[in-house]
């Protein structure tokens, strides 16, 4: 579904990424593993439109997105949930997930989808009136993945899901992630937290210092002790 080639980006004359490879096979769940710094999130905001690489090709669906803007991506069906959930906090719960289908036409399938979602995190039904800022942190990540489903993915790009939320919170996005996959949808995840990585990956790649050191089968690169160490200091 997803074919990223010899790709690299560069912030002014220092290159953060450089030469990166891999794929994301179609119903999948891989995830980019790798410490601060390693340009996880920077991939990510190449393949959503917010960053123009400077070498390489990106393809979805066979099709070059590489010079797409990022609503033309949404289009196309590349959704990021972003890193600390960026949910615009004055609005209310609703307002938020009706932007989410900000570029979306068919009004009866975008009311479907709401109930979809409304059914995924029944604490977004309730709390809909309510501003998002004054949601916890679970609950704005929720409402981060509600929002980035009503523009109806078939690809979700999720920057550190579990990032600052208890272990208990986690085990619950852990459980909505796998609803979603079971249902068919791709997933491309970037994590530092290699126990949510390991529960919902097949496939991992590794990244270090912008280059792709490692890429296996999650639960093998998970379970070896040295691949923790060395690449995600652990």
């Amino acid at each position: 579904m997803l074919d990223v080639q010899h790709l690299s980006v560069a912030y002014g004359v220092t290159e953060v990424l450089r030469d990166v490879s891999f794929t994301v096979p179609e119903r999948s769940i891989v995830a980019l593993l790798g410490g601060n710094g390693s340009g996880k999130t920077t991939t990510l905001n190449v393949l959503s439109g917010l960053l123009a690489p400077r070498g390489g090709a990106v393809r979805f669906e066979g099709r070059s997105i590489a010079a797409l803007p990022s609503h033309e991506v949404v289009r196309r069906g590349i959704v990021q949930v972003p890193q600390g959930r960026e949910v615009w906090s004055g609005m209310s719960v609703r307002d938020n997930l009706d932007l989410g289908a900000a570029t979306r036409r068919d009004r009866r399938a975008t009311r479907a989808d709401l109930e979809d979602v409304f059914t995924l995190f029944p604490v977004l039904r309730d709390r809909q009136s309510r501003k998002a800022g004054t949601l916890s942190g679970g609950e704005q990540q929720m409402l981060a993945i509600g929002r980035a489903l009503m523009a109806r993915p078939r690809l979700l790009l999720m920057d550190e899901p579990s990032a600052g939320l208890s272990p208990v919170v986690v085990q619950a996005m852990v459980a909505a992630i796998q609803r979603l996959h079971a249902r068919g949808l791709t997933i491309l995840l970037v994590e530092q937290n290699v126990g949510v990585a390991a529960a919902l990956a097949e496939r991992a790649h590794v990244l270090m210092n912008g280059e792709v050191a490692l890429s296996a089968p999650a639960a093998d690169l998970l379970r070896n002790p040295d691949v923790l160490r060395s690449y995600l200091g652990r």
